[in-house]
């Protein structure tokens, strides 16, 4: 996500283009999720302009489409829309860190052979992470683990537990207390490259309040020579780009040596003084 509206003329300038909005983007953070792949797979001359305004060292982080993981929920009719999906991104090249294969809530313990024969057949050239939904999976983590190891996949947590800490104040934590699942908190890494998402709520402070726990396991696992990626939501996302540099420099204090993020361009209009 690099075009929401309230970031327009604050943090993206405004009027500009979809491949302008991303080049600046680029310059608050240096990874994005793409979550709009869920729903439609991207031209491929969309994603060569995605590479033209970014650095090599920027990480998109890619839901597969949602034919693949839940109306084929991994079976063999699910290659189709995957190739497809594979075909457009190529232009990314080492842009894409992970394909993230969200999992319907309905996706149980008992579909994890499903998941197994799945990872098994996808090609090795990228780096792979799963996020489940159902409960038993946190009630009892060993099978997927299990399961995830042969091949190097990640388990992505979806920290929702500050935001459901207590009940909505604005008319964007309501909606989102509707919509969010109330996932089990995990904070466990399986592989070098451990991804965390996270939802706060719109105070900037609750939501600072809220991440400490993913500073100390990010600071952990830096320490551990692994290369976390962390993403930082709220129920209105409008200040979530400030809010991931904030969440950076808290890190970064803590781990001098982590490369800064970049520094943003100014958005606002050129003055004659």
């Amino acid at each position: 996500m690099w075009t929401l509206k309230p970031w327009q003329g604050r943090f993206l300038p405004h009027p500009s283009t979809a491949g302008e909005r991303l080049r600046a983007y680029a310059g608050w953070c240096d990874a994005v999720e793409g979550n709009t792949t869920f729903y439609a797979t991207p031209a491929r001359e969309t994603t060569e302009v995605w590479a033209a305004e970014t650095p090599e060292s920027f990480r998109f982080v890619l839901k597969l489409p949602k034919p693949v993981t839940h109306e084929h929920r991994l079976s063999a009719a699910a290659f189709a829309p995957l190739a497809q999906f594979l075909t457009a991104i190529e232009p990314l090249g080492p842009r894409v860190h992970a394909l993230w294969i969200q999992l319907p809530g309905s996706f149980t313990p008992a579909d994890v052979p499903a998941l197994s024969s799945f990872l098994r057949r996808l090609p090795t050239a990228y780096r792979y992470a799963v996020e489940v939904r159902h409960q038993a999976f946190f009630d009892d983590p060993a099978p997927l683990e299990a399961a995830l190891a042969p091949f190097g996949v990640e388990w992505v947590p979806f920290d929702t537990t500050a935001f459901f800490a207590k009940r909505p104040t604005s008319d964007a934590e309501r909606e989102a207390w509707t919509r969010k699942p109330r996932m089990p908190l995990r904070t466990t890494a399986l592989t070098g490259h451990p991804i965390v998402r996270y939802l706060g709520r719109d105070k900037p402070g609750e939501t600072a309040e809220g991440w400490q726990r993913w500073v100390e396991a990010t600071v952990t696992w830096l320490r551990e020579g692994r290369s976390p990626t962390v993403f930082i939501h709220t129920p209105d996302n409008a200040d979530a780009p400030e809010l991931a540099r904030r969440f950076h420099d808290e890190v970064r204090a803590r781990v001098p040596d982590l490369i800064p993020l970049p520094a943003p361009e100014p958005v606002g209009p050129p003055t004659l003084f």
